[in-house]
């Protein structure tokens, strides 16, 4: 069972004020028309979506627009919070709808990016809407940043959402974590590096995925309050474009800046882990880990115990470093599994997801979940801790239970 409390504390202290602060500096750096995109953009309000602010390109182009819809940090209630970050994305022919009206005050809910889809899939069928079959209401997604990254994961299985993205958040609570089994369409994380308040829980979040899920996790260096305040949004800005471009327009050469042989990011300034992502046609791409991190060291137990194991760090920092491990079945299917996981000496395990530990250091033994543990032939089930000292060199055999 995992433990947030230290986490939690700290993220939900710093909710209340970066709701305070988006409230006071709520006027974009530039809040003229604009956005590095083809399509100029600006936003607007609506009677008829109260409490919400609209993004848009000025002129609308006559391909139709696909729908984002937007949790601010601190699920403040002002609409202009992350203005710059998401004008830039409508001026990239988008339809952005964020949470709260323009500089209002209060807090917001996730059933008012319920309220957003609803609103704007309406609006494309009404006759004489500015938007009457200008939208493509069957691409839409949904993210959020801090607070709203919250709000983003509780409306995530609507089925009308095509993909959920996740800015500098992740889940509070264990009792939370169905949200994340329920996910069926692909996610991706932009997470401000391990300075970032929501690093670990993001992380936690990460290893809990669904099996097979399309992922993809970056972390750029710059803590929780990310680019959203820059010119075009920075570099968050860019990215969360390049993903959209990808998961809602189709765009393979967008996609190439988080999937295939070639990701763009991998060589970059952001650490990058991928999951399931396969663009256009190719293999699913690996997930690499990310420098400093050394190289995965796989520790297949024997065939005759039912099971093998592999053991992989995929971020180290000065004090501490996030490790997954992967449980495979062998020619016969297993009811359960047990992990004998031997870290170096100073390593020790902070938090376990989707497995239980018995013992933090040392020669710790590691058991399934009542969720993962019936394997079939060859399958697979993923898990993963966060611990303090150095990952490298630790060992893990598995037997079927």
């Amino acid at each position: 069972m995992r433990k947030r409390s230290i986490i939690s504390a700290g993220l939900a202290a710093v909710v209340p004020l970066l709701a305070g602060l988006v409230a006071l500096t709520g006027a974009p750096a530039a809040a003229a028309v604009g956005g590095s995109g083809p399509y100029p953009a600006d936003w607007e309000t609506s009677n008829s979506l109260q409490n919400h602010t609209i993004y848009r390109p000025v002129n609308i182009p006559s391909v139709k627009l696909p729908i984002y819809v937007w949790g601010n940090g601190g699920c403040s209630a002002n609409g202009l919070s992350q203005a710059n970050f998401l004008r830039e994305i409508a001026s990239h022919g988008f339809l952005v709808i964020a949470n709260g009206g323009p500089n209002a005050s209060g807090s917001t809910t996730s059933q008012m990016l319920t309220q957003s889809i609803d609103w704007a899939i309406s609006e494309n069928g009404r006759q004489g809407s500015t938007f009457y079959n200008r939208l493509d209401t069957g691409k839409i997604g949904v993210g959020g940043f801090s607070c709203g990254g919250l709000e983003a994961y509780a409306v995530s299985n609507d089925s009308r959402i095509s993909t959920t993205t996740i800015f500098s958040s992740g889940l509070l609570n264990d009792g939370d974590d169905y949200q994340l089994r329920r996910l069926t369409k692909p996610i991706g994380y932009f997470i401000g590096g391990s300075s970032d308040i929501a690093y670990g829980n993001a992380m936690d979040d990460w290893g809990k995925l669904p099996s097979g899920l399309p992922a993809f996790m970056g972390n750029l260096n710059v803590g929780h309050g990310g680019t959203y305040g820059q010119t075009n949004g920075g570099e968050f800005g860019r990215v969360a474009v390049l993903w959209l471009k990808w998961r809602l327009k189709g765009d393979i050469t967008a996609g190439a800046t988080f999937a295939g042989s070639s990701c763009v990011l991998c060589s970059s300034g952001w650490q990058v882990q991928r999951k399931n992502l396969v663009l256009d046609g190719s293999s699913p791409s690996p997930s690499p880990s990310p420098s400093p991190s050394p190289s995965p060291s796989p520790s297949p137990s024997a065939g005759t115990e039912g099971c093998s194991a592999t053991y992989t760090v995929q971020d180290q920092w000065n004090s501490g470093f996030v490790a997954s491990m992967t449980v495979t079945a062998g020619s016969t299917a297993i009811r359960g599994w047990r992990l004998t996981l031997t870290l170096p000496s100073g390593a020790a395990i902070s938090t376990m997801w989707n497995g239980v530990n018995s013992g933090t250091t040392g020669a710790v033994t590691v058991t399934n979940q009542s969720y993962n543990g019936n394997l079939s032939a060859g399958q697979s089930a993923t898990l993963g801790f966060q611990g303090t000292g150095t990952g490298a060199g630790a060992t893990v055999t598995c037997t079927a239970t």
